[in-house]
This record gives C-alpha cells, structure tokens and sequence, in this order.
C-alpha cells in the first residue's frame, strides 16, 4: 500500500466533549489521502469509544497508553509510528477547516524543500463560535520566509496553535521529537528547532481553529507556575544565541522574551483567580524601552491574544460543548473561512 503523503498526530485523553468535533472537521476534508493516529493517554471518559467510532469513517490508528499526563510524550509516539512525509498535529480541542487539506497539499508541492510550514488560526470559544484570529507577526503574504526573522520573533512569543503548522517527518526524527521534559513548553521548543532545520514558509490564511476554553491544560495547570518559568527559562537559554538578528544585542531580546513569558503566566494566573506581582511587572514593562515596547507589542500580540480569550470567556457561560458536535465540526469548517476577500489577509508590504 502507497505511504500516505501526510500523518496526523492527535494526542488525547479525557477529550469526550470536543474530540468527536476534531475528528469530524477531518471527515469533512474533500480530500482524505492522509492518515491519523491518536494516541490516547488512558481516557476514563468515552474518548475511547468515539475513537473507535470515527476510525470506521477515518483512516484512523488508534494507540492506547496508560496515564501519563504528559501529551508531549504521547505525541512523540504518534510521530514515531507515522508513515507520512509531513507530519502535523490536530489537538483534541481544535479543528480543520473546510479545504485545509487540500491546501496543504498545495503548499508541500509548490515548496516541497521547505521543512516547516506555518499559518494563523481562528480562535473559536467553547461552543465553536470564531472569538478572534491567531496571526504570527510575519509578512502578510504567501512564500519563503528567512528562518533568522521567524525564530527571532518567536522566542518572544510562541505565536502558533500547536494543530496549525505541518513539517518533513524526516527533520523531526533528525531532532528526536519534542523534549517529554517540557509538557508546557515543548510545542514552543520544537518550533524554534524546526525553524533551524531548513527552509520556512508561511501562508497567511488561516486553516484550523483554536479552541479557548477552561478544560484545557492552559487553565487546569495554572497552579504549576515554578514549571511554567522553569520550562521558559529551558528553552529561552536553549535557542537565545542562535535567534538574536544580527546587529541585534542578545541581552535585549532576552528581556523582552522573559518579560513576554513572565506576563502569559501572570494573565494566566489572574484568569484562575491567583494572585501576580503585577508591581514587578510594570517596572520590568518600564525597563524595556521604546525599542522593547515595539517588540514586544508586534512580536506578542497580546492585544489580540487578551480580547479573544475575553470574548470567549464571555461566551462560556451559555455553551454546551457537548451537544450537537457532529453539527458543530461541519458547521464551524465551513464557516471559519471566508468566502470573499478578507482585507486582514490583503497582500502587504514587508514587515520590518
């Protein structure tokens, strides 16, 4: 049997409300020449029994693990028993677009010495409905984008959905998969990897949907905030030299990194009800200068990031993200792409 071109990796566990929703926006998909391969983290919900459902609809493997708590790890399976060239991931929680998989067929064919592929993605609130959009602070057009520039901006930010990039299976088995280490940071750190391997493009139309909502690691782990800095402080010493442009001094990308990281954990907090020294972090806001002002809003889009996890969270109240997500998966692919020209993704100058 022909290898399939693409294999995607979705790693799982306790998913009952939204999985069936992931997997049917791949079901939708016109074209379904990929394989999938969920690995489940030892569910004791009824993640299981929709798997099985979907793999009758789905070239679907399904692997089942004990409870590790740690899908870091379990993704590393899926990537190692997959059989396809490109490799992406699709969270439990998130969803395909209409046409993504088409598109990305596009994409690998026109670039195919590319290592690393990356788009925005919508961000949708508990319920499917699209909250915002998740646009990585690059160059609003289609093509090659210069490695160097890429991993610069996102050491300041990690500014992709986990489900949006895709990537040569080959590039990652050369780097050993994600560091199991970093359950918070290790999509972050394997980015800024990638991103060294070879050659980087970037489409500016967003393909999946990003789902905001209070089950998600994000939230439930909020209470972990020595980890969550010890993980930045990890990655941030890993990739620091090597990202700084040139004529760039590596001591100020670093403060607007750890500013950038210190602040995602503070909102974070915040948002679970947990007290910040938010004291601290203005004088640290302070410190960084005009030039560091400029970085951080255009490399953070924390304006943007805030206001959709704002509207979602005003959105919660009244979903019920268990009803009705066979309906969802069709109707939020179909809808999360515009039909007409959306002036957002209109051709751009360069950024600088």
């Amino acid at each position: 049997m022909k290898a399939p071109w693409l294999s995607v990796i979705m790693p799982t566990y306790n998913g009952g409300a939204y999985v069936e929703a992931a997997l049917g926006s791949l079901c939708a998909q016109e074209e379904r020449d990929f394989e999938v391969i969920a690995v489940d983290d030892g569910s004791a919900d009824d993640t299981p029994g929709i798997l099985e459902r979907c793999a009758e609809r789905l070239p679907l493997k399904i692997v089942r693990r004990a409870h590790t708590g740690n899908w870091v790890a379990g993704t590393n399976v899926g990537m190692g028993l997959a059989q396809g060239r490109y490799l992406c991931w699709l969270h439990q929680d998130d969803l395909w677009c209409a046409g993504r998989a088409a598109h990305l067929k596009r994409l690998v064919s026109q670039w195919p010495e590319a290592v690393l592929f990356l788009q925005p993605a919508w961000y949708i609130d508990a319920a499917g409905k699209r909250v915002g959009c998740w646009r990585p602070p690059l160059p609003r057009r289609s093509g090659p984008v210069p490695s160097e520039l890429v991993r610069g901006r996102l050491l300041v930010q990690d500014f992709l959905a986990a489900s949006a990039p895709a990537f040569q299976a080959e590039a990652a088995r050369r780097m050993g998969g994600m560091d199991e280490r970093l359950w918070y940071a290790g999509d972050w750190d394997f980015w800024l990897k990638l991103g060294s391997a070879g050659p980087v493009v970037y489409d500016p139309l967003p393909r999946v949907a990003f789902r905001l909502h209070r089950e998600s690691q994000t939230w439930t782990r909020t209470g972990c905030r020595e980890e969550m800095v010890e993980q930045h402080r990890i990655v941030l010493s890993r990739h620091i030299g090597s990202c700084a442009l040139r004529g760039l001094s590596e001591k100020r990308l670093r403060r607007v990194a750890t500013f950038s990281a210190d602040l995602n954990i503070a909102l974070m907090r915040l948002a679970a009800g947990a007290a910040e020294g938010w004291g601290r972090l203005g004088w640290d806001f302070v410190r960084l200068g005009p030039w560091g002002w400029r970085t951080f809003f255009r490399d953070s889009r924390i304006l943007d990031r805030v206001a959709s996890r704002l509207r979602a969270g005003l959105a919660q109240a009244d979903a019920s993200p268990a009803v009705g997500v066979e309906h969802e998966a069709r109707t939020v692919v179909d809808a999360a792409v515009p039909t007409t020209p959306d002036p957002l993704f209109a051709v751009r100058p360069r950024e600088s």
